[in-house]
């Protein structure tokens, strides 16, 4: 007779900071509201559920009546809210001081909001580090879930994972619930009674047993397949009939129960980990491709059960190392956090409460995790949420900068280690503009913020090999026949001829990349990244700042190799107060042997401008509208280029002082998301040229102005400020 058995149902309902209104509307309709439709049928049947604070800030914005009918399942004790950071951010991405002050910000909210204490919390993507116990405890937490993947990778056996225990940092104590793996996969894909099943024979094996399923609430509904499997075709309600029917030994319970009614089974620490898939898609592209091979080899092994336990992948925070892109991101956040730390103490602070308040909200926003990895379902290929988190984290900087004291027109120059590479980076800031500059990698333009429109301009991203691209090269048909299967077994292909766009980058997709060519380097073979014959694209350059009360200057040079030939640049970037919103740029070449022919090309990339829309185009000196952002252009001679996104209110040009040839293209990845394989379009390519023979001075020099309008985004700003009746 098998002994009884508490599971307990833990969602996790989440959309990311910056999704379109349009997906946080067809979650809620096939996911959020259908499942309280049908769980409100069983009201003896008991959840724990998290909702991200993305997503509970959208629901109280647009669906106020769903968060009323949740706060009636709470007052009656169906469901239990559990708690978290406030913006679902990967706990191992930003510092203590954000992780706890996240916490306790989410916990009075959902109090407000629900009337009920928070005593446990859901981990972000389930990413641990042991040091995270003290840092929850310390928010108030008392208890949190990950995955049982993480216990068995402290040797836990099977029969050892069925119930929770308690762990501790510096003496502060947390308990902690393993998730189930198998119940990940077969909830909802398999029949109820598979479930049901095991768990019967986890109660024959284990008395008095705890089974927990922690997983994503889109499960029931957003998932490809899911929404005609849970409801059309009636799963949730068999799921849940064949709970009843089998609720003489099977207790459904909430996290909350188990606690005040379960002993602990002891003591654990946990490696430092994350769920199994995330393991493994941390890992470079080819130790990916490495893992899946021993483990499909090995996996025909007799004594694999045993083995595969101790066998462990990657780790979390390598998707910073992964994907410089990311890094930047993180880089940006960890800068803006210590900086408002800095400044919380100041009596301008003390002063502005408010605005304090402001400067943290939009940090935590920008803490968001979607964005900062890539996997099945991470964020990081998706230029929507990269602009998101940039945009929150511009308009944190920008109350930052108010707290320093920065007011009026005001200019900034300082040099210091801003991406933790161990090389000086050059931060140029003034009221209007943040650039970021990298003289030791190539004197790149990495990043440039446009305050008024909270953009930043150089958030682009490389296209670069993935694990998943064999399939794509193998042109796998996934379509799963209208049957539900887990994100983690579909392929579908959003696109046809997907095989055929793959192309990888020589060099990030940066600004002031500087280019020598060979003369007539055809178009085509550029956009394919061949042809290049220099050293400078990624060179060391020597940087000097020059300071002004309302003009700053970086000034970058680098002697170094054109074809046969040895040169010099010298580029200088100024942002004067004075001038508005433009950057002036100035080439400097030398050392030119006299008579050589020479093809010198910068190269500049625009990102979070859209592409694929009327409304999003370039333009020539004339005001022409030259076509979409993403169509591909080669002018022989002109003296500007211009792009608009009408959206953004954004408008964007390059001004030269000699006439060159401009090249334009668009970069695309073909990358992996929740819905298969898809193009998406990263950035625009825009590249001014010029052929010439050096003459007898040996020098060659051009200004490049790049200029950024925002008068129709600060006009959209006042507007929507004197709609609400709020001050700028």
């Amino acid at each position: 007779m098998h002994s009884p058995v508490r599971l307990v149902l833990a969602l996790h309902n989440h959309q990311p900071v910056g999704n379109f209104d349009g997906v946080f509307e067809a979650a809620y309709q096939d996911s959020y509201r259908p499942f309280l439709d049908v769980l409100q049928e069983y009201p003896q049947l008991p959840i724990s559920l998290h909702t991200s604070g993305s997503l509970l800030e959208w629901l109280v914005g647009h669906h106020p009546e769903y968060v009323e009918r949740l706060r009636e399942f709470v007052s009656r004790g169906q469901v239990e809210i559990l708690g978290g950071p406030f913006y679902e951010p990967i706990l191992a991405c930003i510092p203590r001081r954000d992780r706890i002050g996240q916490i306790r910000s989410y916990s009075r909210f959902l109090e407000q909001t629900f009337g009920q204490p928070v005593r446990g919390m859901w981990v972000p993507e389930r990413v641990w580090e042991q040091t995270f116990a003290g840092d929850i405890t310390d928010a108030g937490i008392e208890y949190t879930l990950v995955d049982d993947f993480h216990f068995r990778g402290a040797g836990l056996g099977p029969d050892r994972l069925n119930g929770f225990y308690f762990t501790e940092d510096e003496g502060r104590l947390l308990k902690i619930f393993p998730g189930s793996e198998t119940l990940r996969y077969t909830i909802p894909f398999h029949d109820p009674w598979q479930t049901i099943e095991h768990l019967r024979d986890v109660g024959e094996r284990t008395p008095n047993a705890v089974v927990v399923f922690g997983d994503d609430g889109e499960k029931f509904g957003t998932w490809p397949g899911t929404k005609d499997h849970v409801y059309r075709d009636r799963w949730l309600h068999r799921f849940f009939d064949a709970l009843l029917q089998n609720q003489s030994w099977l207790k459904l319970t909430t996290l909350a129960e188990a606690v005040d009614h379960v002993a602990p089974l002891g003591r654990v620490y946990l490696p430092d980990s994350s769920y199994r898939e995330m393991t493994e898609w941390c890992l470079p592209a080819e130790g990916q491709l490495a893992y899946e091979g021993l483990t499909a080899h090995y996996g025909q092994h007799a004594e694999w059960p045993k083995l595969k336990q101790f066998l462990r992948a990657g780790f979390w925070r390598n998707f910073l190392v992964k994907y410089p892109e990311s890094n930047e991101m993180y880089c940006r956040m960890r800068e803006i956090s210590d900086r408002l730390q800095a400044v919380s103490a100041s009596p301008a602070a003390a002063e502005q409460p408010g605005l304090l308040q402001a400067a943290r909200t939009e940090l935590y926003r920008g803490q968001c995790n979607c964005p900062y990895w890539h996997g099945a379902f991470g964020g990081l290929y998706l230029p929507h949420l990269r602009s998101a988190i940039y945009s929150h984290l511009i308009a944190a900087d920008t109350a930052v900068s108010q707290l320093e004291g920065h007011a009026g027109r005001w200019v900034s120059v300082e040099a210091a280690d801003f991406n933790l590479d161990a090389r000086k980076e050059v931060r140029m800031a003034s009221d209007r503009l943040v650039a970021y500059l990298a003289p030791a990698r190539g004197g790149h333009l990495y990043e440039l913020d446009v305050r008024a429109a909270r953009v930043n301009l150089g958030a682009s991203l490389n296209r670069r090999p993935e694990a998943y691209h064999r399939k794509v090269l193998a042109g796998a048909n996934g379509q799963d026949n209208g049957h539900a299967v887990s994100i983690h077994d579909l392929v579908t292909f959003k696109q046809p001829d997907l095989d055929k766009r793959l192309s990888y980058d020589a060099w990030p997709r940066k600004s002031l990349v500087d280019h020598f060519l060979p003369p007539g380097l055809p178009f085509d073979e550029f956009q394919r990244s061949q042809g290049e014959i220099g050293d400078f694209v990624a060179g060391v350059y020597d940087a000097r700042l020059r300071r002004g009360e309302r003009r700053v200057d970086v000034e970058m040079s680098r002697s170094g190799h054109a074809g046969e030939h040895r040169v010099d640049i010298t580029k200088t970037v100024c942002l004067d107060g004075n001038a508005g919103s433009r950057l002036e740029i100035r080439y400097d070449l030398g050392g030119l042997p006299p008579g050589a022919p020479f093809h010198f090309a910068v190269e500049f990339n625009f990102a979070s401008m859209a592409a694929g829309a009327d409304d999003r185009y370039f333009y020539d000196a004339a005001g022409r509208q030259l076509g979409r952002l993403d169509s591909v252009h080669q002018l022989e001679s002109a003296e500007r280029i211009g792009l608009v996104d009408e959206w953004l209110g954004l408008d964007v040009s390059l001004d030269v002082s000699q006439a060159a040839g401009f090249w334009t293209f668009p970069i695309q990845t073909v990358s992996t998301s929740e819905g298969g394989f898809e193009l998406v379009h990263q950035s625009c390519v825009v590249v001014p040229h010029w052929e010439f023979t050096a003459d007898e001075s040996g020098t060659w020099s051009v200004r490049i102005d790049l200029a950024l309008d925002t008068s129709a985004a600060q006009a959209r700003q006042l507007a929507a400020s004197a709609g609400s009746g709020a001050a700028l």
